[in-house]
């Protein structure tokens, strides 16, 4: 008989609103998560004691994260084994939602996402990115989150720009999805069409977006493109659908400048350089006036870096994902091709 379908893990929940987190016990009780009412929740620095005293329905352990790094996770991961938890809850901004999704991977039990920022679509995505001794890697779970609780109250009370960060990292989906197509094209690599087309819609659902940025309205169709983002990379298998040029950029400056900017900032950044090299000047016209409406980077020095720093990126970026090919593979720029399409690309964001 033909396979006539495919199975995709999704989240079992997805609850965005105002004041969601109310109802996260009730959530954590739910005997299709956990059966004995086993559960743990593992928080960012100054958030534990607040959060845990607004759970209602359940009794969880409270785990304090300190930072986003490799072994922090392993650590987490070993705990909650030994622990017999039956799922974890992970609060807080990217750095806990990754380290906690990479432990629950570990503890091979599932992961409740409730992000508090919408810095990136790693709220939602079956990838960790964590620091280790060498700098930073992206190291992919067996499952996406089981649920997505999104509390709009508290995202809007994200520090700085990482309310709405992810907005650069939604409308990189379209750089992406244009790297996975040209790679098709120049080297035979297959494209999953279904993933494509659901990451390449949750960024046409953001682009046109008017605001304002801190409105319910706003920050409900950002926190939905960015779950679907993370949907898409289950169902492809791989970080394709929402990762070409523009996140090997954002790796290569985080490599080269850590703490430059936010993820999400410099995935956006890298998508309006790297749609710029593919000369599409409606994309660019488009992800540029997007960028600029929600208060996000469009060039080097909006976050402190000089055009010679911003090239020295662009030429690091594809040793940051061997064997991914995109846009920056195509061209192979040189070095002082490399510093002319910078000078170039500063001129157009300026026009």
């Amino acid at each position: 008989m033909p396979l006539l379908a495919r199975m995709l893990a999704a989240p079992l929940v997805i609850d965005v609103r105002p004041g969601a987190i109310a109802g996260l016990g009730a959530l954590l009780s739910d005997r299709r998560i956990a059966t004995q009412g086993r559960v743990a929740i593992a928080v960012g620095p100054g958030q534990g004691d607040a959060l845990a005293a607004e759970l209602t329905g359940t009794a969880a352990e409270v785990f304090r994260l300190d930072g986003g790094s490799y072994d922090g996770a392993v650590e987490l991961g070993r705990r909650l084994r030994a622990g017999g938890f039956e799922v974890v809850a992970g609060i807080g901004g990217g750095k806990t939602i990754d380290v906690t999704k990479y432990a629950a991977h570990m503890a091979g039990i599932p992961m409740v996402s409730v992000p508090t920022s919408l810095a990136h679509d790693g709220i939602a995505s079956p990838v960790s990115t964590l620091r280790h001794e060498s700098g930073t890697g992206s190291y992919g779970v067996v499952l996406s989150p089981v649920a997505v609780v999104v509390d709009l109250d508290r995202v809007r009370g994200a520090p700085g720009q990482l309310s709405v960060a992810g907005v650069g990292d939604v409308v990189s989906n379209l750089s992406a999805v244009a790297d996975w197509e040209l790679a098709a094209a120049d080297t035979g690599e297959p494209v999953d069409g279904l993933a494509a087309a659901m990451a390449r819609s949750a960024a046409h659902a953001l682009l046109h977006q008017p605001g304002p940025s801190d409105s319910d309205e706003f920050l409900t169709v950002l926190a939905e493109a960015l779950i679907l983002s993370g949907v898409a990379m289950a169902m492809a298998g791989s970080s394709r659908p929402s990762s070409g040029g523009d996140h090997e950029i954002m790796h290569a400056i985080n490599e080269l400048y850590p703490g430059t900017a936010s993820h999400g900032e410099l995935a956006g950044m890298g998508a309006l350089f790297c749609t710029y090299l593919r000369d599409d000047a409606g994309q660019f016209a488009a992800i540029s006036s997007c960028l600029r409406r929600h208060g996000l980077p469009r060039g080097p020095g909006q976050v402190g870096l000089s055009d010679g720093q911003f090239t020295a990126a662009v030429l690091r970026a594809p040793s940051t994902r061997p064997g991914r090919y995109t846009i920056l593979e195509r061209l192979a720029l040189s070095p002082a091709e490399a510093a002319k399409k910078v000078e170039e690309y500063g001129r157009a964001i300026a026009g």
